[in-house]
Protein backbone atom coordinates (compact mmCIF):
# COMPACT_ATOMS: atom_id res chain seq x y z
CA UNK A 1 0.00 0.00 0.00
CA UNK A 2 1.18 3.51 -0.91
CA UNK A 3 2.51 5.20 2.02
CA UNK A 4 0.57 8.77 0.45
CA UNK A 5 -3.23 8.04 -0.07
CA UNK A 6 -5.22 10.68 -1.80
CA UNK A 7 -7.68 11.60 0.62
CA UNK A 8 -10.25 11.58 -1.64
CA UNK A 9 -10.06 8.23 -2.82
CA UNK A 10 -8.95 7.11 0.98
CA UNK A 11 -12.84 9.09 1.32
CA UNK A 12 -14.23 7.21 -1.22
CA UNK A 13 -13.05 3.82 -1.17
CA UNK A 14 -10.75 3.29 2.03
CA UNK A 15 -11.62 2.41 5.12
CA UNK A 16 -11.46 -1.32 6.60
CA UNK A 17 -16.14 -1.07 6.56
CA UNK A 18 -14.95 -1.36 2.69
CA UNK A 19 -12.66 -4.06 3.20
CA UNK A 20 -14.73 -6.70 1.74
CA UNK A 21 -15.88 -4.63 -1.09
CA UNK A 22 -12.55 -3.94 -2.03
CA UNK A 23 -11.15 -7.55 -2.15
CA UNK A 24 -14.14 -8.57 -4.56
CA UNK A 25 -13.15 -6.04 -6.97
CA UNK A 26 -9.08 -7.14 -6.35
CA UNK A 27 -10.26 -10.75 -6.95
CA UNK A 28 -11.78 -9.68 -10.04
CA UNK A 29 -8.35 -8.48 -11.49
CA UNK A 30 -6.89 -11.56 -10.37
CA UNK A 31 -8.92 -13.75 -12.17
CA UNK A 32 -8.81 -11.72 -15.35
CA UNK A 33 -7.71 -13.58 -18.35
CA UNK A 34 -4.33 -13.82 -19.38
CA UNK A 35 -4.86 -11.64 -22.21
CA UNK A 36 -7.85 -9.87 -21.74
CA UNK A 37 -8.89 -6.69 -20.25
CA UNK A 38 -11.43 -6.09 -17.32
CA UNK A 39 -14.19 -3.90 -18.95
CA UNK A 40 -16.94 -4.91 -16.65
CA UNK A 41 -17.29 -5.92 -13.33
CA UNK A 42 -21.01 -6.69 -11.78
CA UNK A 43 -20.68 -6.97 -7.78
CA UNK A 44 -23.53 -8.89 -6.04
CA UNK A 45 -24.38 -9.19 -2.93
CA UNK A 46 -23.68 -5.19 -1.42
CA UNK A 47 -24.58 -4.11 2.23
CA UNK A 48 -26.16 -0.81 2.36
CA UNK A 49 -22.97 0.60 3.11
CA UNK A 50 -20.81 -1.23 0.05
CA UNK A 51 -23.68 0.01 -2.35
CA UNK A 52 -23.34 3.83 -0.93
CA UNK A 53 -20.02 3.59 -1.57
CA UNK A 54 -19.89 2.47 -4.77
CA UNK A 55 -22.74 4.40 -6.52
CA UNK A 56 -20.34 7.54 -4.66
CA UNK A 57 -17.78 6.33 -6.58
CA UNK A 58 -19.28 6.03 -10.05
CA UNK A 59 -21.50 8.75 -10.04
CA UNK A 60 -24.82 7.64 -9.77
CA UNK A 61 -27.86 8.10 -7.59
CA UNK A 62 -28.14 6.58 -4.10
CA UNK A 63 -31.08 3.91 -4.80
CA UNK A 64 -30.92 0.99 -2.76
CA UNK A 65 -29.57 -2.05 -4.68
CA UNK A 66 -27.85 -5.78 -4.04
CA UNK A 67 -25.68 -5.36 -6.94
CA UNK A 68 -23.88 -2.67 -9.41
CA UNK A 69 -22.64 -3.26 -13.12
CA UNK A 70 -18.85 -0.99 -13.27
CA UNK A 71 -18.07 0.20 -16.49
CA UNK A 72 -13.75 0.08 -15.99
CA UNK A 73 -12.87 1.51 -18.78
CA UNK A 74 -14.91 4.34 -17.93
CA UNK A 75 -14.18 4.54 -14.06
CA UNK A 76 -10.94 4.36 -14.92
CA UNK A 77 -10.89 7.50 -17.22
CA UNK A 78 -12.96 9.61 -14.76
CA UNK A 79 -9.90 8.53 -11.94
CA UNK A 80 -7.49 9.63 -14.14
CA UNK A 81 -9.49 12.96 -14.61
CA UNK A 82 -10.17 13.81 -11.08
CA UNK A 83 -6.40 12.84 -10.14
CA UNK A 84 -7.04 10.23 -7.60
CA UNK A 85 -5.13 7.33 -9.53
CA UNK A 86 -4.87 5.99 -13.15
CA UNK A 87 -7.35 3.21 -12.98
CA UNK A 88 -9.60 1.04 -10.84
CA UNK A 89 -6.70 -1.15 -10.53
CA UNK A 90 -4.18 1.10 -9.45
CA UNK A 91 -6.54 2.74 -7.02
CA UNK A 92 -7.14 -0.23 -5.19
CA UNK A 93 -3.50 -1.12 -5.12
CA UNK A 94 -2.80 2.61 -3.46
CA UNK A 95 -4.92 0.96 -0.63
CA UNK A 96 -3.86 -2.92 -0.26
CA UNK A 97 -1.22 -3.53 -2.36
CA UNK A 98 0.01 -5.28 -5.63
CA UNK A 99 -2.29 -7.28 -7.08
CA UNK A 100 -1.08 -10.34 -8.22
CA UNK A 101 -2.53 -11.65 -11.73
CA UNK A 102 -2.96 -15.46 -10.99
CA UNK A 103 -2.73 -16.38 -15.05
CA UNK A 104 0.39 -14.29 -15.35
CA UNK A 105 1.60 -15.65 -12.16
CA UNK A 106 1.02 -19.32 -13.33
CA UNK A 107 2.30 -18.76 -16.70
CA UNK A 108 5.87 -17.08 -15.28
CA UNK A 109 5.87 -20.26 -13.17
CA UNK A 110 5.03 -22.55 -15.79
CA UNK A 111 7.76 -21.15 -18.41
CA UNK A 112 10.75 -21.33 -15.12
CA UNK A 113 8.99 -24.72 -14.60
CA UNK A 114 9.78 -25.86 -18.17
CA UNK A 115 13.17 -23.97 -18.29
CA UNK A 116 14.39 -26.18 -15.52
CA UNK A 117 13.34 -29.50 -17.46
CA UNK A 118 14.40 -28.36 -20.45
CA UNK A 119 17.80 -27.49 -19.01
CA UNK A 120 18.37 -31.21 -18.43
CA UNK A 121 20.32 -33.20 -20.48
CA UNK A 122 20.71 -36.89 -18.76
CA UNK A 123 17.66 -38.57 -20.37
CA UNK A 124 17.25 -40.67 -17.09
CA UNK A 125 16.39 -37.46 -15.12
CA UNK A 126 14.62 -36.34 -17.75
CA UNK A 127 12.41 -38.52 -18.33
CA UNK A 128 11.94 -38.57 -14.47
CA UNK A 129 10.84 -34.78 -15.01
CA UNK A 130 8.56 -35.05 -17.44
CA UNK A 131 6.64 -37.34 -14.99
CA UNK A 132 3.89 -35.55 -12.05
CA UNK A 133 5.45 -37.49 -9.34
CA UNK A 134 9.15 -36.40 -10.74
CA UNK A 135 8.59 -32.40 -11.37
CA UNK A 136 6.74 -32.85 -7.93
CA UNK A 137 9.79 -34.21 -6.12
CA UNK A 138 11.69 -31.69 -7.51
CA UNK A 139 9.93 -28.74 -6.48
CA UNK A 140 9.56 -30.34 -2.87
CA UNK A 141 12.76 -30.78 -2.63
CA UNK A 142 13.74 -27.05 -3.61
CA UNK A 143 10.62 -25.62 -1.80
CA UNK A 144 9.23 -24.57 -4.81
CA UNK A 145 12.21 -22.21 -6.06
CA UNK A 146 13.42 -22.53 -9.99
CA UNK A 147 16.99 -21.28 -9.12
CA UNK A 148 17.45 -23.96 -6.43
CA UNK A 149 15.63 -26.71 -8.34
CA UNK A 150 17.95 -26.31 -11.36
CA UNK A 151 20.81 -26.24 -9.24
CA UNK A 152 19.48 -29.13 -6.91
CA UNK A 153 19.47 -30.74 -10.68
CA UNK A 154 22.75 -29.90 -12.10
CA UNK A 155 24.06 -31.44 -8.79
CA UNK A 156 21.71 -34.77 -9.64
CA UNK A 157 22.92 -34.97 -12.74
CA UNK A 158 26.92 -34.31 -12.21
CA UNK A 159 26.46 -37.66 -9.85
CA UNK A 160 24.31 -39.65 -12.62
CA UNK A 161 27.21 -39.17 -15.32
CA UNK A 162 29.41 -41.07 -13.20
CA UNK A 163 27.25 -44.14 -12.35
CA UNK A 164 26.84 -46.92 -12.77
CA UNK A 165 30.53 -47.19 -10.66
CA UNK A 166 32.92 -49.82 -10.11
CA UNK A 167 32.14 -50.25 -6.23
CA UNK A 168 32.56 -47.11 -5.39
CA UNK A 169 32.15 -45.69 -1.44
CA UNK A 170 29.02 -43.37 -1.39
CA UNK A 171 30.78 -40.91 0.67
CA UNK A 172 34.04 -40.36 -1.91
CA UNK A 173 31.49 -40.13 -4.79
CA UNK A 174 29.81 -37.59 -3.23
CA UNK A 175 33.50 -36.02 -2.02
CA UNK A 176 34.65 -36.75 -6.08
CA UNK A 177 31.71 -35.29 -7.90
CA UNK A 178 30.18 -32.59 -5.32
CA UNK A 179 33.20 -31.93 -3.29
CA UNK A 180 31.22 -32.74 0.08
CA UNK A 181 31.26 -36.12 1.46
CA UNK A 182 27.90 -36.09 2.72
CA UNK A 183 26.41 -34.40 -0.42
CA UNK A 184 25.15 -37.76 -0.72
CA UNK A 185 23.96 -38.60 2.73
CA UNK A 186 20.24 -39.73 3.17
CA UNK A 187 17.82 -36.89 3.02
CA UNK A 188 19.81 -34.81 0.85
CA UNK A 189 18.29 -33.45 -2.00
CA UNK A 190 20.67 -34.31 -4.61
CA UNK A 191 20.45 -38.01 -3.43
CA UNK A 192 16.95 -38.32 -3.13
CA UNK A 193 16.58 -37.04 -6.74
CA UNK A 194 19.35 -39.53 -7.61
CA UNK A 195 17.69 -42.39 -6.07
CA UNK A 196 14.67 -41.68 -7.94
CA UNK A 197 16.07 -42.20 -11.20
CA UNK A 198 17.85 -44.86 -10.23
CA UNK A 199 14.07 -46.53 -9.02
CA UNK A 200 12.48 -45.39 -11.94
CA UNK A 201 15.26 -47.11 -14.30
CA UNK A 202 15.60 -50.33 -12.07
CA UNK A 203 13.94 -53.58 -13.36
CA UNK A 204 12.08 -55.40 -11.84
CA UNK A 205 10.26 -52.76 -9.06
CA UNK A 206 9.57 -54.28 -5.65
CA UNK A 207 6.47 -55.54 -5.01
CA UNK A 208 4.03 -53.87 -3.28
CA UNK A 209 3.44 -56.36 -0.73
CA UNK A 210 6.53 -57.41 0.25
CA UNK A 211 8.00 -54.79 3.46
CA UNK A 212 10.76 -53.21 1.77
CA UNK A 213 9.86 -48.94 2.39
CA UNK A 214 9.45 -45.98 0.22
CA UNK A 215 11.95 -42.97 0.46
CA UNK A 216 10.32 -41.78 3.78
CA UNK A 217 10.82 -44.86 5.25
CA UNK A 218 7.19 -46.51 5.28
CA UNK A 219 6.81 -50.04 5.58
CA UNK A 220 4.47 -52.91 5.92
CA UNK A 221 5.34 -54.82 9.78
CA UNK A 222 5.23 -58.52 9.46
CA UNK A 223 5.12 -60.69 12.43
CA UNK A 224 7.91 -62.90 11.94
CA UNK A 225 10.81 -60.98 13.53
CA UNK A 226 13.61 -62.18 10.70
CA UNK A 227 11.62 -59.45 8.65
CA UNK A 228 10.27 -57.30 10.33
CA UNK A 229 12.24 -53.82 9.56
CA UNK A 230 11.20 -50.27 11.56
CA UNK A 231 10.16 -48.02 9.00
CA UNK A 232 14.50 -46.01 9.13
CA UNK A 233 16.18 -49.71 8.97
CA UNK A 234 13.55 -50.59 5.91
CA UNK A 235 14.24 -47.44 4.13
CA UNK A 236 18.13 -47.26 5.08
CA UNK A 237 18.38 -51.11 3.17
CA UNK A 238 16.06 -49.97 0.09
CA UNK A 239 18.45 -47.35 -0.25
CA UNK A 240 21.36 -49.30 0.14
CA UNK A 241 20.37 -51.01 -2.22
CA UNK A 242 19.49 -49.00 -4.98
CA UNK A 243 22.66 -47.73 -4.59
CA UNK A 244 24.21 -51.20 -4.60
CA UNK A 245 22.81 -51.94 -8.33
CA UNK A 246 24.33 -48.88 -9.47
CA UNK A 247 27.85 -49.70 -8.31
CA UNK A 248 27.85 -47.54 -4.94
CA UNK A 249 28.76 -48.77 -1.50
CA UNK A 250 26.49 -48.03 1.29
CA UNK A 251 27.36 -49.56 4.75
CA UNK A 252 28.25 -52.81 2.26
CA UNK A 253 29.53 -54.69 5.23
CA UNK A 254 26.31 -55.02 6.59
CA UNK A 255 24.12 -58.44 6.07
CA UNK A 256 26.71 -60.75 4.07
CA UNK A 257 25.46 -62.95 2.12
CA UNK A 258 25.47 -66.65 3.72
CA UNK A 259 25.84 -69.51 1.04
CA UNK A 260 27.31 -73.54 0.41
CA UNK A 261 29.59 -74.84 -2.25
CA UNK A 262 29.13 -72.27 -4.63
CA UNK A 263 31.89 -73.05 -7.05
CA UNK A 264 33.86 -70.18 -8.79
CA UNK A 265 36.19 -71.33 -11.98
CA UNK A 266 39.90 -70.55 -12.60
CA UNK A 267 42.05 -68.90 -9.89
CA UNK A 268 39.46 -68.45 -7.21
CA UNK A 269 38.76 -71.77 -6.62
CA UNK A 270 40.28 -71.27 -2.87
CA UNK A 271 38.51 -68.23 -2.49
CA UNK A 272 35.91 -70.08 -0.41
CA UNK A 273 36.39 -73.38 0.84
CA UNK A 274 33.88 -75.95 0.16
CA UNK A 275 31.49 -78.16 2.62
CA UNK A 276 31.55 -75.40 4.93
CA UNK A 277 28.68 -72.21 5.67
CA UNK A 278 30.47 -69.19 4.25
CA UNK A 279 30.04 -65.16 4.01
CA UNK A 280 30.36 -62.72 0.99
CA UNK A 281 30.03 -58.85 1.79
CA UNK A 282 28.22 -56.29 -0.77
CA UNK A 283 31.50 -54.73 -0.59
CA UNK A 284 33.69 -58.15 -1.71
CA UNK A 285 30.39 -58.56 -4.51
CA UNK A 286 30.87 -55.22 -6.10
CA UNK A 287 34.72 -54.63 -5.98
CA UNK A 288 35.62 -58.32 -7.24
CA UNK A 289 32.91 -60.01 -8.80
CA UNK A 290 33.18 -63.58 -8.45
CA UNK A 291 33.48 -65.86 -11.46
CA UNK A 292 30.67 -67.93 -10.73
CA UNK A 293 31.24 -71.36 -12.40
CA UNK A 294 27.18 -72.10 -12.17
CA UNK A 295 25.90 -72.23 -15.97
CA UNK A 296 23.27 -74.69 -16.37
CA UNK A 297 23.88 -76.03 -12.92
CA UNK A 298 20.84 -75.86 -9.95
CA UNK A 299 21.66 -73.44 -7.49
CA UNK A 300 19.15 -73.97 -4.38
CA UNK A 301 17.92 -71.01 -2.35
CA UNK A 302 16.37 -71.13 1.07
CA UNK A 303 15.31 -68.86 3.62
CA UNK A 304 16.69 -69.90 6.75
CA UNK A 305 19.97 -69.76 7.75
CA UNK A 306 19.44 -73.12 10.28
CA UNK A 307 18.38 -75.11 7.13
CA UNK A 308 21.63 -74.27 5.53
CA UNK A 309 23.40 -75.49 8.51
CA UNK A 310 21.75 -78.60 8.51
CA UNK A 311 22.49 -79.11 4.80
CA UNK A 312 26.30 -78.11 5.45
CA UNK A 313 26.18 -80.80 8.52
CA UNK A 314 24.16 -83.94 6.56
CA UNK A 315 26.26 -83.55 3.14
CA UNK A 316 29.68 -81.19 3.43
CA UNK A 317 31.34 -81.15 0.70
CA UNK A 318 28.68 -83.20 -1.48
CA UNK A 319 26.28 -81.33 -0.75
CA UNK A 320 24.39 -79.10 -4.00
CA UNK A 321 25.17 -75.24 -3.94
CA UNK A 322 22.64 -73.23 -2.06
CA UNK A 323 22.06 -69.50 -0.74
CA UNK A 324 20.42 -68.44 2.10
CA UNK A 325 18.35 -64.86 1.69
CA UNK A 326 18.40 -64.78 5.39
CA UNK A 327 14.71 -63.74 5.29
CA UNK A 328 13.90 -60.83 2.99
CA UNK A 329 17.06 -60.19 1.06
CA UNK A 330 19.06 -57.08 1.63
CA UNK A 331 21.46 -55.99 -0.91
CA UNK A 332 24.25 -58.70 -0.41
CA UNK A 333 21.93 -61.00 -0.90
CA UNK A 334 20.58 -59.50 -4.04
CA UNK A 335 23.43 -58.54 -5.39
CA UNK A 336 24.30 -62.19 -5.17
CA UNK A 337 21.55 -63.42 -6.88
CA UNK A 338 21.64 -61.06 -9.20
CA UNK A 339 25.18 -62.17 -10.87
CA UNK A 340 24.47 -66.09 -10.16
CA UNK A 341 21.57 -65.71 -12.45
CA UNK A 342 23.29 -63.89 -14.52
CA UNK A 343 26.31 -66.51 -14.68
CA UNK A 344 22.77 -68.69 -15.94
CA UNK A 345 22.53 -70.57 -13.38
CA UNK A 346 19.28 -72.51 -12.60
CA UNK A 347 17.53 -70.49 -9.48
CA UNK A 348 15.21 -72.94 -7.22
CA UNK A 349 13.44 -71.50 -3.75
CA UNK A 350 11.96 -72.51 -1.05
CA UNK A 351 11.08 -70.59 2.11
CA UNK A 352 8.58 -70.80 5.07
CA UNK A 353 4.83 -71.32 4.65
CA UNK A 354 3.89 -68.43 6.03
CA UNK A 355 2.66 -65.42 4.31
CA UNK A 356 5.94 -63.12 5.01
CA UNK A 357 7.27 -66.48 3.20
CA UNK A 358 4.83 -66.19 0.09
CA UNK A 359 6.23 -62.46 -0.13
CA UNK A 360 9.64 -63.54 -0.36
CA UNK A 361 9.35 -66.07 -2.21
CA UNK A 362 7.46 -63.66 -5.18
CA UNK A 363 10.37 -61.01 -4.89
CA UNK A 364 13.24 -63.96 -5.15
CA UNK A 365 11.82 -65.53 -8.02
CA UNK A 366 10.18 -61.66 -9.45
CA UNK A 367 13.53 -60.21 -9.22
CA UNK A 368 16.11 -62.98 -10.33
CA UNK A 369 13.70 -65.78 -12.16
CA UNK A 370 14.19 -68.17 -9.52
CA UNK A 371 11.58 -71.34 -10.00
CA UNK A 372 9.75 -73.02 -6.70
CA UNK A 373 11.91 -75.51 -4.98
CA UNK A 374 9.15 -77.88 -2.77
CA UNK A 375 7.62 -74.53 -2.40
CA UNK A 376 4.18 -75.62 -3.42
CA UNK A 377 0.63 -76.45 -2.50
CA UNK A 378 0.81 -80.08 -3.18
CA UNK A 379 4.21 -80.15 -0.67
CA UNK A 380 2.29 -77.59 1.73
CA UNK A 381 -0.48 -80.36 2.17
CA UNK A 382 1.56 -82.89 1.94
CA UNK A 383 3.20 -81.60 5.11
CA UNK A 384 0.29 -81.24 7.55
CA UNK A 385 -0.48 -84.49 6.74
CA UNK A 386 2.68 -86.43 7.56
CA UNK A 387 4.07 -83.79 10.24
CA UNK A 388 0.99 -82.41 11.78
CA UNK A 389 3.24 -81.43 15.14
CA UNK A 390 5.38 -79.52 13.08
CA UNK A 391 2.85 -76.50 12.42
CA UNK A 392 2.25 -73.59 14.07
CA UNK A 393 -0.90 -71.18 14.27
CA UNK A 394 -0.63 -69.10 10.64
CA UNK A 395 -1.25 -65.17 10.92
CA UNK A 396 -0.30 -61.85 9.32
CA UNK A 397 -1.65 -60.26 6.35
CA UNK A 398 -2.86 -62.88 3.92
CA UNK A 399 -0.21 -62.77 0.33
CA UNK A 400 -0.58 -64.55 -3.13
CA UNK A 401 2.37 -66.97 -4.62
CA UNK A 402 2.55 -65.96 -7.98
CA UNK A 403 3.98 -69.21 -8.54
CA UNK A 404 1.00 -71.37 -7.36
CA UNK A 405 -2.82 -70.08 -7.46
CA UNK A 406 -3.30 -73.03 -5.31
CA UNK A 407 -0.85 -72.37 -2.28
CA UNK A 408 -2.58 -69.25 -0.68
CA UNK A 409 -5.83 -71.36 -0.31
CA UNK A 410 -4.61 -74.06 0.53
CA UNK A 411 -2.71 -72.15 3.93
CA UNK A 412 -6.34 -70.62 4.39
CA UNK A 413 -7.59 -73.62 4.78
CA UNK A 414 -5.69 -75.13 6.96
CA UNK A 415 -4.80 -72.08 9.01
CA UNK A 416 -1.17 -73.46 9.43
CA UNK A 417 1.97 -72.52 9.33
CA UNK A 418 5.10 -75.01 8.72
CA UNK A 419 8.89 -73.11 9.00
CA UNK A 420 11.73 -73.97 6.61
CA UNK A 421 13.44 -76.04 9.12
CA UNK A 422 10.70 -78.45 9.36
CA UNK A 423 10.89 -79.41 5.85
CA UNK A 424 14.36 -80.60 6.02
CA UNK A 425 13.92 -84.19 5.40
CA UNK A 426 11.74 -83.90 2.15
CA UNK A 427 14.77 -81.14 1.22
CA UNK A 428 17.55 -82.67 1.97
CA UNK A 429 17.43 -85.71 -0.90
CA UNK A 430 17.37 -82.82 -3.40
CA UNK A 431 21.06 -81.72 -2.30
CA UNK A 432 22.76 -84.85 -1.89
CA UNK A 433 25.69 -83.63 -5.01
CA UNK A 434 27.83 -86.57 -4.35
Amino acid sequence: MSDQVDSRLQRLLGGDHLVSLRKRLRQRFERAPLEGAVDHIRVAGLSAEEHEALAALLGRAQRRSKSLQIDVRRLDADLRRAGIATSLRDALEKLDGSILHLAGARLRQQTLWSSVVDGCSHPGLASLLLTPGGIGLVKRLARRDTVAAAELCRRAEEVLRHLPAKAITRSQLAADVLGDAHALDNGRGAAALVLAVLRQTATPVPDAAAPIADEDGETVRETREDIVLEPAAAGAERIRETWARAGVLVNELARPALFLNLPTSGTESDRWPLGEPAYASLRSLLRSPPRWDVAGRDVYVCENPNLLAIAADRWGIGCAPLVCTDGMPAAAQRCLLAQLALADARLRYHGDFDWPGLRIGNQVMREHGAEPWRFGAADYIAAVRTAPGLAHPLGGKVAEASWDAALAPAMRQHGVAIAEEAMAASLLPDLDDR
